[in-house]
């Protein structure tokens, strides 16, 4: 019998959560003593976890922490702000690349969106695929709590499907509110039409994320939709940096 067939539910959901998350910590207090403790917690009794998300200036500390773990390097770029200066985006998204990001989490310019200006957000989401080219996966933080009603959630996630977005994420978690079952419902319906015209696009809640419960409803909410079992880190990440503490007690 596999090791995993003598899992109680509990320890199977958090086992499985764990492995689907994006483990955080962007304070603006962090130091690499602070990244190498992250880095410890992102292999466990719980399995690894999908990635380690910090400032791009941590990005040697993280890889030299993570060596062989398998744990990927993401950044944030245009963050928390989502500026809507195109050329410094690319130019913090291609530096990130070059120093080891495997994924780089860039925030689109909503505030340009909601004063009317489509144009720049396409634009700033196309450079920054450019600069990730193959070499790393790109999310782009939306920030629905910001954008407010659904059909301007909708043209957000639209206009980053059009200009290349590996994954639509939520929120930076630096406002307020942050993932939402209302927004994400319109995020996966944009990710739905996506793949009926053959293009793969990735959903990460963010945001918010502080217990086992609220993970596994917006994990079950992704599954309802793509059905049951089709969450994997390729297409589904939660991003949260307190959660991972109640997941390791769970396993207890």
């Amino acid at each position: 019998m596999a090791a995993t067939d003598t899992l109680s539910p509990e320890s199977a959901i958090a086992r499985r959560i764990v492995s689907l998350m994006d483990l955080t910590s962007l304070n603006e207090t962090d130091d690499e003593a602070a990244i190498v403790r992250l880095s410890r917690l992102a292999v466990s009794k719980a399995g690894s976890v999908a990635a380690v998300c910090v400032w791009p200036r941590f990005i040697p500390v993280a890889r030299n922490a993570l060596r062989e773990t398998g744990v990927r390097i993401a950044v944030v770029t245009n963050f928390p702000e989502g500026a809507a200066g195109v050329e410094q985006a690319a130019e913090e998204t291609a530096a990130a690349v070059a120093r080891g990001a495997d994924e780089v989490d860039v925030v689109f310019p909503y505030r340009a969106l909601l004063a009317g200006d489509a144009a720049v957000g396409l634009a700033l989401v196309q450079r920054c695929r450019g600069a990730c080219g193959d070499r790393a996966l790109l999310k782009v933080i939306l920030e629905t709590g910001q954008l407010g009603a659904p059909d301007t959630v909708r043209r957000a996630a639209e206009i980053a499907v059009a200009g290349g977005a590996h994954f639509l994420k939520t929120s930076t978690g630096k406002t307020l509110p942050g993932a939402t079952p209302e927004a994400v419902a319109v995020l996966l319906e944009v990710i739905a039409q996506a793949r009926e015209g053959g293009t793969a696009v990735g959903l990460k809640v963010s945001g918010g994320i502080r217990s086992i419960a609220a993970a596994r409803a917006f994990l079950d909410q992704y599954e309802l939709r793509f059905g049951s079992g089709s969450a994997a880190p390729a297409n589904f990440r939660i991003g949260a940096s307190t959660l991972i503490g109640d997941l390791l007690d769970s396993m207890a």
